[in-house]
């Protein structure tokens, strides 16, 4: 199972949100053993590096962007992705950039604690919750 992370389910782990943060520490494990293969957009690594950097500082925001490289496979962000981003029906840019790049990587859902955003998107979309239900069940 193909499954893209939503930068929100990465800072909520990373940031220790909560009530998110087991949850989302849950999945990411499950990626770490690939039971499932998990894939992160590029842009959600910088932003990660410049919020994390922010709260815990530039050398630890380092560390956890080495080990999401470990993680998750990076699926990339070109011109024909950000073209097809400002043209989807997903209002928000930086969703649909997230969408379309999984789109292109042949990912089979997106999982992010809010849904709703991606209420048009072309393939499934999952809550935390909603995703650990069907890993549970496999």
């Amino acid at each position: 199972m193909k499954i893209l992370f939503d930068t929100n389910v990465i800072l909520d782990m990373m940031l220790l949100r909560e009530p998110f943060y087991q949850l989302s520490s849950f999945l990411l494990a499950e990626a770490e053993k690939k039971a499932i293969e998990g894939f992160i957009c590029s842009t959600t690594v910088t932003t990660i590096y410049y919020l994390v950097s922010k709260v815990k500082g530039s050398r630890q925001a380092r560390r956890q962007i080495e080990n999401l490289f470990h993680i998750f496979q990076i699926a990339q962000v070109d011109q024909a992705v950000l073209e097809k981003a400002l043209h989807s029906r997903i209002k928000d840019y930086e969703d649909a950039v997230i969408h379309e790049a999984a789109l292109q990587h042949g990912v089979e859902g997106i999982v992010t604690r809010d849904p709703k955003d991606f209420r048009y998107a072309k393939i499934l979309v999952y809550d935390p919750e909603e995703l650990l239900k069907i890993l549970l069940s496999l």
